[in-house]
């Protein structure tokens, strides 16, 4: 092995790794962040601690005495203790962790990952793993391939060779501890200096965010414990944090190439900034387009009693028209964030009608109604929540207007009669759901619905024991395959208008 004097390229790129984190940490405006983060950053500083001891030994030493050890001699000197063992053990994890942590932000918002994230988490975890199994067996083979050499043939094994004082060396790693130290206590000094210039960032809940220049929207969400979505970590390689900004937009700075990028793949209007990215430099009032509820679904109700049985229930099956091709030209971040928006929506029209989501396949949804109830009351449940849902998605197009290429519709198939009810499915895969020629109907209504272009197609049956008339709205007699007699069908084109005309729920 060829040694060559100096420190070499190693420590000098962890040095300059060292002081990038320490930009990064200085124009960082607030310490409220995600864990991973933190802990990204928290490895990235610690890790010249761990290794100060690892360079003064291997570097700095044989710079002072002129001996420079090989790879066994190095590998003897980590064993020599199981202090020095366990600290360059732990560097290895460090230093793998802080690796890994960086690899995930940036590749987690990629199309692909998804795909090979199971093999990529299994390569974290193998390499430290073998890594340290290496470790070990080069530890083992010291003493045996010593034996057979008859020494290496290196001046660090001779008890002639030249030594440098062990207080030098001491001296040197406290220097190397207290500079490293010095800097990041340095670099927090200089954050806490006060700012020249305060602006304020006003919610839509009334909340206000008041921070120094040069905070960005996303930090100051954070610095004031209003919770703001961020799936990339605030490197604007997703659009999850963005913003409508309603007041303050004359005068910003423009947005620079990254964020530029982001917003022109989602087609993003003028007054949409990434929270992550936008800087205001006055006072501004903004909306987060995705909040943090629409990360999943609210609680559905409990499901006591419901298994195993006949009942005659309303059925409600609802989907999503087109979807496929909108979510073609968003973002997968931007996909599952709408659907979620989409699925909450569902939930709340349901469950606020008294039903229950049985499932979410794909886009669309199915939901029971009368569980608890009567089917009559049943049936004005299942009507009532099919005009909450169209009310929900036009509320939904409001909210994603100028973002969306075309708003999004809904299709809707309500029935009623006998379904099987119970457990069904296998391990834990096993839910309660119904099965019946009841839910192959409402789903046979829902297609009826997409043909006829409107928004509802609702069996009279359901309509008649939920005691309404519908008279004014199309009806029509349709042949469903598997069934000899017609069934008869409103055919509603607005599912809204149907409130109007509904008793309220109690």
């Amino acid at each position: 092995k060829v040694h060559f004097p100096g420190l070499g390229f190693g420590p000098l790129q962890k040095l300059l790794h060292f002081l990038m984190a320490l930009d990064s940490l200085y124009r960082r405006q607030t310490f409220r962040m995600p864990v991973g983060e933190a802990l990204k950053i928290i490895f990235g500083l610690s890790l010249p601690f761990l290794l100060v001891p690892h360079v003064v030994a291997a570097r700095v030493e044989p710079l002072l005495s002129g001996v420079y050890p090989d790879y066994p001699a190095i590998l003897r000197t980590l064993w020599s203790s199981s202090f020095n063992t366990s600290r360059q053990s732990l560097a290895l994890i460090v230093v793998w962790g802080h690796a890994c942590l960086g690899a995930w932000f940036w590749m987690r918002g990629r199309a692909w990952f998804p795909k090979y994230e199971t093999l990529l988490y299994t390569v974290a975890l193998l390499v430290p793993i073998f890594a340290l199994l290496g470790f070990v067996n080069g530890a083992r083979s010291l003493e045996r391939d010593y034996a057979e050499h008859g020494g290496y043939g290196d001046r660090a094994y001779s008890s002639q060779a030249p030594r440098v004082d062990p207080n030098l060396l001491d001296k040197i790693r406290l220097a190397f501890y207290g500079g490293f130290a010095s800097l990041i206590g340095g670099t927090l000094v200089l954050r806490a200096l006060p700012a020249r210039g305060r602006i304020r960032i006003r919610y839509p809940d009334g909340r206000v965010a008041a921070v120094s220049l040069g905070f960005s929207v996303l930090e100051a969400s954070r610095a004031a414990g209003i919770p703001h979505v961020s799936v990339c970590g605030g490197r604007g390689r997703c659009s999850t944090c963005r913003v409508r900004i309603t007041q303050g937009l004359e005068g910003q700075p423009p947005p620079e190439a990254a964020e530029l990028a982001t917003l022109t793949r989602i087609g993003a209007p003028e007054n949409v900034r990434l929270a992550c990215q936008f800087r205001p430099v006055h006072n501004v009032s903004v909306v987060p387009i995705l909040d943090t509820d629409s990360l999943g679904i609210k609680t559905q109700l409990a499901r006591q009693n419901a298994g195993g049985r006949e009942r005659r229930v309303a059925v409600l099956f609802c989907d999503l028209r087109d979807f496929t091709r909108i979510a073609e030209h968003r973002l997968p971040y931007d996909t599952v964030f709408l659907l979620n928006r989409y699925f909450e929506v569902v939930g709340e029209a349901v469950e606020g009608s008294g039903g229950v989501v049985d499932k979410f396949i794909g886009d669309g949804a199915l939901a029971i109604f009368g569980l608890k109830t009567p089917l009559p009351e049943a049936c004005r449940q299942a009507l009532s929540a099919a005009a909450r849902l169209s009310q929900g998605i036009r509320a939904l197009n409001q909210t994603f207007e100028g973002e969306l290429e075309q708003p999004l519709r809904l299709a809707i198939g309500l029935h009623a009669g006998p379904a099987i009810i119970g457990e069904m499915g296998y391990g834990q895969a096993t839910s309660l759901t119904v099965v019946g020629d009841t839910i192959n109907t409402a789903s046979r209504l829902e297609g009826l619905a997409k043909e006829h272009d409107v928004e509802l197609a609702v069996s009279a049956e359901l309509v008649e024991r939920a005691g309404l008339s519908f008279e004014g709205h199309r009806r029509l007699e349709i042949s469903l395959r598997g069934r000899k007699a017609t069934l008869e069908t409103w055919i509603i084109g607005d599912a809204a208008q149907l409130s109007l005309s509904l008793p309220m729920q109690g």
